[in-house]
């Protein structure tokens, strides 16, 4: 696949050093070691999320050992851990085999545009000392996540720019050595990075008051993993292997249980709450735990150790409870007191100078006074990292496009994109991608092809009356604020979206991967038979 040219080029350029970009690499080096790759890294560290986010307390909002690397398994004895964790093992992973030596850091891609002529697609980047540098690539990956780096969700809540003299805080964008003792804080939010935040604040802060239009699901885990019999009997790296694939298979039967029987999970899931809300009837289960949807509906809230129901309690208060869906024992160590802490559920009529006042049938006019307020009320979406993209000088928006198997893009020639589960680990979207993608990398290169382009329309399978979907089935806000932003997915075939790791790991490794797909040898189209 080399070509000699002026400018440098490569088989494989991956966009973006994070778990995703840090996959494909490894499966593009082991499964196709003959080609060469590059990986262009926008920020001046790898890590993505794990290095961009530093808000306090961040940390995964899944297991963490289906969320690391096949070949290189998470093996610290916990679930979930801290970002900057996170952020030292895709850095010790990225060192084996010498994926990092790979990576150009502060190497921004600003446009690509693909050439049906030479077969390839010419990127600009921008480089740290501010010179344009043009690349070409027979193959592109994007592994530069599912929202934008440089802006956040623009939340609509009324006087919030207008009236508020206090400070307004996106998680997106913490302030670095941001001293908020003492203060009073507002979360408006109830999502992961809500949950993660109330705590972690409630250590320093004076009071802080988790503001939430609508409730979520939180289960609180234990976190400490390590000791079972098996981890006692076998070698460490086989032990976390299957303590990978327990997690992965207990995510999977959650999520299938819960939407097979969402009234008893609904049950479940409201007992588990009660028994770990403080017993002076300050914080009730009605309204602030009762969810308007049902489980799996919007994403679920998890909690190591239940350390967000403690930071409820007064410090003489430690709740402890049997965790009935994942039949564990979940023990809250409290980290604040009765005054520290607080939830409101309700609608914000408008934003003072050092107030929110809301509306609502449970807290009509009530007054939250704040000194900081923080909006965690999601991320904006988007794929392809603010690249500009064109076919052949034609300007294309990703957004326009129907997923085939939620890897790659109808008519976008050899071009694919990372994309996590809502009910599973990100990584496990792009462990499913890049087996898929390697595999077409092969099949391309047995049979002389330069470019394979998913099609809808024309031949014997005419798509173009498909039903068209959002490829994350979730009733969330910034998901539907994201309608426009997002590929969609189809009703039937390979534009089918995602349905769990399993199948779609069956998929990427024996599925049909010429089923839709156009190919061409040079600058001629040729159209495989649907296997």
């Amino acid at each position: 696949m080399n070509q000699h040219t002026d400018v440098e080029i490569f088989d494989v350029v991956i966009v973006g050093a994070g778990i995703s970009g840090i996959n494909a690499a490894y499966h593009i080096q082991t499964q196709l070691p003959k080609l060469n790759y590059v990986i262009l890294e926008a920020r001046e560290n790898l890590g993505g999320t794990w290095d961009l986010f530093q808000y306090p307390g961040i940390r995964s909002d899944t297991n963490l050992h289906n969320f690391g690397f096949q070949w290189n398994p998470w093996q610290e004895k916990r679930a979930i851990a801290d970002g900057a964790s996170i952020a030292q093992y895709l850095r010790r992973s990225a060192a084996l085999g010498g994926i990092d030596h790979h990576i150009r850091f502060q190497h921004c891609v600003l446009k690509a545009d693909w050439s049906s002529q030479f077969q390839f697609w010419m990127l600009v980047a921008q480089t740290p000392n501010g010179r344009r540098l043009s690349l070409n690539a027979r193959f592109l990956i994007l592994g530069s996540g599912y929202y934008d780096y440089h802006e956040p969700l623009q939340s609509h809540i009324p006087g919030l720019t207008q009236n508020f003299k206090g400070q307004v805080i996106h998680p997106q964008f913490w302030p670095k050595n941001l001293d908020y003792s003492g203060k009073r804080i507002v979360i408006i939010g109830s999502g992961a990075t809500a949950i993660t935040l109330l705590p972690n604040l409630a250590k320093k802060a004076s009071h802080v008051t988790m503001l939430q239009r609508s409730p979520s699901y939180i289960l609180s885990l234990h976190n400490e993993t390590g000791k079972s019999w098996y981890h006692r009997l076998l070698r460490q790296s086989w032990a976390f292997t299957i303590d990978r694939w327990l997690s992965m298979w207990t995510a999977t039967i959650l999520y299938v249980l819960c939407r097979a029987f969402p009234n008893t999970a609904r049950k479940l899931l409201l007992k588990q709450t009660a028994a770990q809300l403080p017993s002076d009837g300050r914080i009730l289960l009605d309204p602030h735990f009762l969810p308007s949807y049902q489980p799996w509906d919007q994403r679920m809230c998890f909690s190591p150790n239940g350390d967000f129901y403690a930071a409820l309690h007064s410090s003489e208060e430690v709740p402890t409870v049997d965790n009935s869906i994942n039949n564990n024992k979940a023990s809250a160590t409290a980290t604040g007191t009765a005054a520290t802490t607080s939830i409101e559920t309700g609608h914000i009529r408008t934003v003072t100078n050092d107030s929110l006042i809301l509306e609502g049938d449970s807290a009509p006019g009530k007054v939250i006074p704040a000194d900081i307020i923080i909006t965690a009320t999601g991320l904006k979406l988007g794929i392809g990292g603010g690249i500009r993209f064109s076919v052949d000088g034609l300007d294309i928006a990703l957004a326009d496009r129907v997923a085939w198997r939620a890897a790659m893009l109808e008519g976008v020639p050899n071009l694919a994109f990372m994309l996590g589960y809502i009910n599973n680990s990100w990584t496990l979207g792009a462990e499913t991608t890049s087996i898929l993608v390697c595999r077409l990398l092969k099949h391309m290169l047995q049979q002389g092809f330069t470019s394979a382009v998913p099609t809808a329309v024309g031949g014997d399978n005419d798509d173009s009356g498909m039903t068209i979907m959002s490829l994350w089935n979730l009733d969330a806000t910034y998901v539907k604020e994201a309608k426009g932003s997002m590929p969609v997915c189809g009703d039937r075939g390979p534009w089918k979206g995602r349905s769990n790791y399993f199948v779609d790991l069956f998929r990427a490794k024996y599925g049909s991967i010429t089923d839709r797909m156009q190919f061409s040898e040079g600058g001629v189209v040729k159209l495989d038979k649907t296997e």
